[in-house]
């Protein structure tokens, strides 16, 4: 059975860990490394998808300091979203020449391990139509937008778990109007830990990869 490498951290600078990223993608294309997950937090990040246009950030750069939040145009599909403490954001950095070289069936196999983990809780996630991520009752509660090379990815979700979304008003969230952004904890009407959501989320992963987990520590080892 294939195996990925999880590594559970906390609060993590996004740029840092967009370089570690694009660092873990190629050592993974040279076979340098295997398949692994990352999960962790941000602090108050938006980040634009190659495809998005930067009038769905609705800060300036005053507005950007004023709010402490920190903006980055980076590769992946997808417009603009938001990334902040209380949301649990995952990086898996998997070769799909070992499971299948097709992105349609990585993204749907993701939104289904997002779908089950919220099932668990008791929330009915689904899917719309022509968008990514994961959706109730016509709020986004989970984002989506990867990047791969040579069939390898990175990037990944973004699972709002009890994030401000507050801050999802200072942008147009993925470049869409008329539609909501929420979080498992508002729609449980009760407080979550993301220790809790993540024991979930790493079964369902398990399941629909079809993939042995191995739980490590040392993350300092993957920066060499």
């Amino acid at each position: 059975m294939k195996t990925v490498s999880v590594y559970s951290l906390g609060i993590e600078d996004y740029e840092k860990t967009w370089e570690l990223q694009k660092k873990l993608q190629a050592k993974r294309i040279d076979g340098k490394i295997g398949d692994l997950l990352l999960l962790l937090e941000h602090p108050h990040t938006f980040t634009l998808g190659k495809s998005g246009s930067e009038t769905n950030l609705l800060l300036n750069e005053k507005g950007l300091q004023k709010n402490n939040v920190k903006f980055f145009r980076i590769e992946r599909g997808g417009d603009i979203t938001y990334h902040g403490p209380g949301q649990l954001v995952g990086y898996p950095i998997l070769d799909l020449n070992f499971y299948k070289a097709d992105l349609h069936f990585y993204l749907r196999n993701l939104e289904e391990v997002i779908i089950q983990t919220l099932a668990f809780f008791g929330i009915f996630g689904e899917k719309i139509e022509g968008l990514t991520g994961v959706w109730v009752n016509n709020a986004k509660v989970c984002a989506m937008g990867i990047n791969t090379k040579k069939w390898v990815t990175m990037h990944g979700f973004a699972l709002n778990i009890f994030c401000n979304l507050d801050f999802f008003d200072k942008i147009i969230p993925c470049g869409i109007t008329g539609k909501s952004v929420t979080s498992m904890e508002k729609l449980l009407e009760k407080k979550l830990t993301r220790e809790e959501v993540e024991v979930v989320l790493l079964e369902k992963f398990k399941k629909f990869f079809e993939v042995e987990l191995i739980l490590r520590k040392n993350i300092e080892e993957l920066k060499n």
